[in-house]
């Protein structure tokens, strides 16, 4: 037990697991909506997209969270409206909004100079340097989605699985998309700090793909998600303090691991099932 209670001896690395805590559950709230609605690259998007905000931001003295919220829902919408009033594909679209927003970003650091925005911080992260106020933040941004999600579960679910009739019957999507794409910034926001805007990618879409190769109900595939996120969060720091490792590029690595698992010997849909079949029938 002394290896599972050293690294529990600095607050650094309390820090660390509580914010790791915070971001699996988290991520798989809003990454399990993703997947299913295969909107994976909205959040790639988003994560780029924020710097416009986040050197405006700077720039005005005001929190940088603000700037950045605004910057990533601008970016979805733009790309939703591009979709809607021309002939290109989403990916196109997703494509062009994100490498703009991004040289829009750069350009801006350059052009007020906010220099002082650490771009490897903010691309990579380092959980290890959490504060006690980003866990704070964390915390109610994750209670309020996880609030949200709960109390509106039917209609997101049917928003989820069927847009076209979801507005038929009268729902209103265009809050509802409006909600969803803030979820995903604010998720963004919070990982900032720790994982990085680039990495935190893979705590959306890699738990809640994982969990998607095991369960059919979303609200299981949530639950999955997060028991992957946070033991994928937990791993990586646990191999992070032992074998000096990148702490952010650890915890990605873990949810690559668990999802190979997943699809290689899922018992619905994995691929050694599926060599097993052919092999039968031949």
């Amino acid at each position: 037990m002394n290896w599972l209670l050293e690294p529990l001896q600095f607050e650094f690395m309390r820090n660390a697991f509580g914010m790791a805590i915070l971001l699996g559950i988290l991520c798989a709230i809003v990454g399990s909506y993703l997947v299913v609605e295969q909107m994976s690259l909205m959040a790639n998007v988003i994560s780029h997209a924020i710097l416009p905000g986040l050197s405006i931001a700077f720039f005005l003295g005001i929190n940088l969270s603000i700037g950045a919220l605004i910057a990533g829902v601008l970016s979805a919408f733009t790309v939703a409206w591009i979709r809607q009033n021309s002939p290109i594909s989403v990916d196109a679209a997703m494509g062009l909004v994100l490498s703009s927003f991004l040289a829009l970003g750069v350009m801006l650091i350059e052009l007020l100079r906010t220099n002082r925005i650490d771009l490897n911080q903010l691309l990579f992260g380092d959980i290890l340097s959490v504060q006690s106020q980003h866990i704070v933040q964390t915390f109610f941004i994750t209670l309020a989605i996880a609030i949200i999600v709960i109390i509106f579960y039917q209609p997101l679910l049917y928003y989820t699985f069927d847009p076209l009739g979801a507005k038929a019957s009268g729902l209103p999507v265009n809050w509802i998309y409006f909600g969803f794409i803030t979820a995903v910034t604010l998720t963004i926001i919070a990982s900032m700090q720790s994982v990085g805007v680039l990495l935190v990618i893979s705590l959306l879409v890699g738990p809640a793909s994982t969990a998607y190769l095991l369960v059919k109900e979303l609200h299981w595939m949530m639950v999955g998600a997060g028991i992957f996120g946070v033991f994928s969060s937990i791993t990586g720091m646990y191999l992070s303090y032992y074998l000096d490792l990148p702490s952010g590029p650890a915890i990605v690595l873990v949810i690559f691991a668990l999802f190979w698992v997943a699809f290689l010997f899922s018992p619905r849909q994995g691929l050694w099932r599926k060599i097993k079949a052919m092999i039968q029938n031949q």
